[in-house]
């Protein structure tokens, strides 16, 4: 059964990362890269504080918290325990692959991206209201490329992408458990 998964893992992958071309490799490097969605962070930071005042304190933290404890879970405990070697690594894909830019650590199961990308749609999604439907939508269409991405890109497996979000989406609801619960506890947080 575990080797059905994986050779369809494979499948998918091969068939995922073969849609390239020149507009798209660039706009996939792009998603992937971290440091390009640091203006959007800070923007996000500044709204929540001219909006939500006190609230935007446990906001912050709990998505930091959720977002943490994702890439904990995915690039310390998971990554070394399973070993999987990502896609531009394993020595049965090659030729097979397109590895548009570089290629990462050595392990992908799972992916530190999508984690991280979906604990902050799926904390948002669940605490803010639905006046704020299109952002919430715009955040997890945002988590969805950049999880793409890293098939595109060569450097995971569908599975690898999809565990992760799934991971970042389990932290993100503990973390909005937390957060409602703190909210009602406590009046500071309800001014």
């Amino acid at each position: 059964m575990v080797e059905t998964l994986k050779q369809l893992d494979r499948d998918l992958f091969i068939q995922l990362n073969e849609m390239h071309g020149p507009f798209w490799d660039a706009v996939m490097v792009f998603m992937s890269d971290k440091y390009v969605w640091i203006p959007f962070y800070l923007a996000l930071i500044g709204y929540l504080v001219w909006r939500y005042r006190r609230k935007s304190i446990l906001m912050i933290l709990l998505v930091l918290v959720a977002i943490g404890l994702s890439d904990f879970v995915a690039s310390g405990i998971m990554k070394p325990y399973f070993m999987r070697l990502r896609p531009c690594h394993d020595p049965t894909l090659t030729g097979l692959i397109n590895i548009v830019e570089g290629c990462g650590g050595k392990f992908g199961f799972i992916s530190s991206h999508a984690a991280n990308t979906f604990a902050l749609a799926a904390f948002f999604n669940l605490i803010l209201s639905d006046r704020y439907f299109i952002f919430k939508i715009l955040l997890v269409v945002w988590a969805v490329i950049v999880t793409y991405s890293r098939i595109y890109l060569g450097v995971h497996f569908p599975g690898d992408v999809l565990l992760g979000a799934l991971l970042g989406m389990l932290m993100a609801y503990l973390c909005s458990l937390m957060y409602t619960r703190l909210v009602n506890k406590y009046t500071y947080f309800q001014r």
